[in-house]
Parts: C-alpha cells; structure tokens; sequence
C-alpha cells in the first residue's frame, strides 16, 4: 500500500516518460498529438498539486479520492496546523518599547538605557 502523493507522482512521471519517448524516438509526430501528450503532463502535475482542480477527482480502485498536496496540507488536520504551528515553548516572551514625547525630546530615554545597562554589568 503506497501513499496518495507517491501514486500521484507515480502517475506524473509515466506520463512524463511516455511524452519524452514519443519526441525522442518519432521525428515525424503530428502536432496534435504532441500537444495532446504535453496536455496530459500538466493534467498529471495540476492533479499532484491540487487533485479535482479539472473536474472529477481522480479516483483508486476503491473509488476513493487521491489525497493531493493541498489537501496534505489545508484544513485542521492539515501538515502545517497539526505539525508545524502552534508548538509549545518553554522560554517565550513579548515586550512593548514606548518611547514618550519628552524622552524624545530631551533624550532621557537613551541616558536611562545606558545606565541600565552600566548598572546591569556591575559598572558604577
């Protein structure tokens, strides 16, 4: 049993393989079906990315829904909610700098800076 994306993927690169077969050995191969090969590449790779996205989703032998890459990843079991974000941290913090009218203007806020700073490594 394999994986939606690797049946998927399986499916791209057939039809890759099949398209450069068909320029490489045929010199003499009609336009049309050249396009008709091209279009069915892009059908594979738009189906990996987002299956359904030309209609019906394609579909197994059991009739189920291929899982694409957008549907790995959306929703709340997706891979970036349920994976990615909203992980717990053991240091975390958020701080608000405001910087007042008459700091500005007189430049007390750089002097008190510096003297934390000078009282925090111990110079006086």
């Amino acid at each position: 049993m394999s994986s939606d994306i690797n049946e998927l993927y399986r499916r791209v690169i057939y039809r890759n393989n099949t398209f450069t077969d068909l320029l490489t050995t045929s010199r003499s191969t009609p336009g049309e079906l050249v396009m008709c090969q091209e279009k069915l590449v892009q059908e594979a790779v738009d189906t990996l990315i987002d299956n359904g996205i030309h209609g019906q989703p394609m579909r197994d032998g059991h009739n189920k829904v291929y899982k694409s890459f957008s549907d790995v990843i959306e929703g709340k079991e997706g891979r970036f909610r349920e994976t990615l974000l909203g992980k717990r941290v053991d240091y975390s913090g958020r701080s608000v700098i405001v910087v007042g009218r008459d700091d500005l203007l007189q430049g007390r806020g750089l002097w008190f800076k510096s003297r934390m700073a000078q009282l925090c490594q111990g110079k006086e």
